[in-house]
């Protein structure tokens, strides 16, 4: 009698035989290398390209993958650094060193790392020098390569510490300042035109003596001060160096035609309101993407014009930190023709007000006078409503005036008198996009800006344009032309 169930049970049986002997089949396929001369790895780049890097400090290490994107397993016969020992580059694949690596397994659909850091020999050159390399990919007889480029550029590299007898700086080549750096009392850098300072995560410049960093008008001859990491990922990123602190003890500072960029506090200056010559003469300066403060003043004098001092604050308690400026503890400041502004955005959440000002030292409370023409004080996008915040403290001397200004609060602060004030218009910028960390803060045609300040103020604005004489200028450190 025919058994149906024995009959099903061995169709059961023949069919999980025949998956077993299919399956192995197909574990064996994946097994084997695959040899086929047309296989090639898939490489993530072409060409690892290293911003400008200062000689002997080497970089940040960069890195790409290797992927096998075939179900079964390659065998890399070789991974060579053309350049071999003698390269500016090294190399590092899967966590192993070296400038040869053979016989590497890669499995199916699996990748593996390269990284790649490059340390340049100080050279004869004083302008940025290209150096190249390529990283070689042997496989089944064929081969493939990433190309490596760094652009060099030698420097002077300060590293002792201090400033102890007048020095001047020029642009012959740049300074890479490895340590705080302190100017002594009695002391004066001056730094000539054109002249870029580069400063490491960890240093200051210290002034208890005077600095002049003297630029001029164009981007050639302007000063730079900023962080020593060139490399996409940080070059702009705010707070990659601390700043520049001007002690009490320091006097008749000047900053002209100088760019402060991405500081964690851009610019300190403190003591001495009463001295006839201010402590701090800014003039035609640009400070830009600090992370917490742009200008902090404590209990000084300081006089700006043409100054742009934009994108700065990330978080920070009011009246300690997270603003543009900081004025703090008393003391006396003018302010004509600056541009005061930031619009949040992912370095810059801009939760406190563009603009703070205090007469207050702890429990004791300072004079205090401040005069600001022709200004802008604005922001856009963050958790701050009121642009402008003062806190006034005590009965001692307190004045704040603002005139032809156009600014941006909810309320007015008290104890502040604005004349010919433009309060809560925008003001119309050239261009700014947050997403792509573009902001041009000169004025467009229809702006409410336009025409709408003091007359007698300084005859160029920032980019060295005349501004009308005996009638109406823009307000703001540009003039359109």
């Amino acid at each position: 009698m025919f058994d149906v169930h024995y009959f099903h049970r061995m169709r059961l049986a023949i069919a999980f035989i025949l998956s077993v002997v299919v399956f192995s089949l197909g574990s064996c396929k994946k097994d084997q290398l695959l040899t086929s001369a047309d296989a090639k790895l898939t490489l993530a780049t072409e060409l690892l390209t290293f911003d400008t890097v200062f000689t002997t400090v080497g970089s940040i290490t960069k890195s790409f993958t290797v992927v096998n994107a075939y179900d079964q397993p390659l065998n890399i016969s070789n991974i060579q650094l053309m350049g071999g020992s003698n390269s500016a580059y090294s190399i590092n694949v899967n966590g192993s060193s070296g400038t040869s690596f053979s016989n590497i397994r890669l499995n199916a659909f699996d990748s593996l790392y390269v990284f790649v850091k490059v340390n340049i020999n100080p050279g004869s050159s004083d302008l940025p020098f290209l150096v190249k390399d390529s990283i070689r990919f042997s496989i089944n007889g064929n081969t493939q390569q990433v190309q490596l480029q760094a652009y060099g550029q030698n420097a002077r590299f300060i590293s002792s510490g201090r400033i102890s007898s007048n020095t001047t700086w020029n642009n012959t080549l740049p300074y890479v300042i490895v340590k705080p750096l302190t100017i002594d009392n009695g002391i004066t850098l001056t730094i000539t035109e054109g002249t870029r300072i580069y400063c490491n995560a960890t240093a200051p410049i210290i002034v208890n003596g005077t600095l002049k960093a003297l630029g001029k008008v164009y981007d050639s001859t302007r000063i730079t001060f900023r962080g020593d990491r060139l490399d996409e990922t940080y070059r702009d990123f705010p707070g990659t160096w601390p700043g520049i602190v001007f002690n009490n003890s320091s006097s008749n500072n000047e900053l002209r035609y100088i760019n402060v960029l991405n500081a964690y506090q851009a610019v300190i200056a403190q003591g001495n309101p009463n001295d006839v010559t201010p402590k701090l003469t800014l003039f035609s300066c640009q400070i830009s993407n600090a992370y917490d403060v742009g200008l902090l003043a404590f209990n000084t004098k300081i006089v700006a014009e043409n100054c742009l001092i934009s994108q700065v604050g990330n978080d920070g308690e009011t009246g300690l930190g997270g603003s543009n400026v900081l004025l703090t503890a008393g003391g006396n400041y003018t302010f004509n023709h600056c541009t005061i502004a930031t619009y949040a955005n992912f370095y810059q959440n801009h939760k406190q007000p563009s603009l703070f000002i205090s007469n207050n030292s702890g429990s004791q409370s300072l004079p205090l006078q401040v005069q600001m023409d022709n200004c802008i004080v604005y922001g856009q996008g963050g958790l701050a409503t009121d642009e402008i915040v003062v806190s006034k403290t005590g009965n001692t001397a307190f004045g704040i005036q603002l005139r032809n200004c156009l600014y941006k609060v909810k309320n007015d602060p008290a104890n502040v008198t604005f004349l010919n004030a433009l309060k809560n218009v925008e003001p119309l910028f050239d261009s700014i996009s947050t997403s792509r960390q573009q902001y041009n803060f000169r004025l467009r045609d229809e702006s409410p800006a336009r025409n709408a300040g003091l007359a007698g103020g300084p005859s160029t604005d920032l980019d060295g344009k005349p501004r009308p004489a005996g009638t109406r200028p823009d307000i703001g450190c540009y003039e359109k032309q």
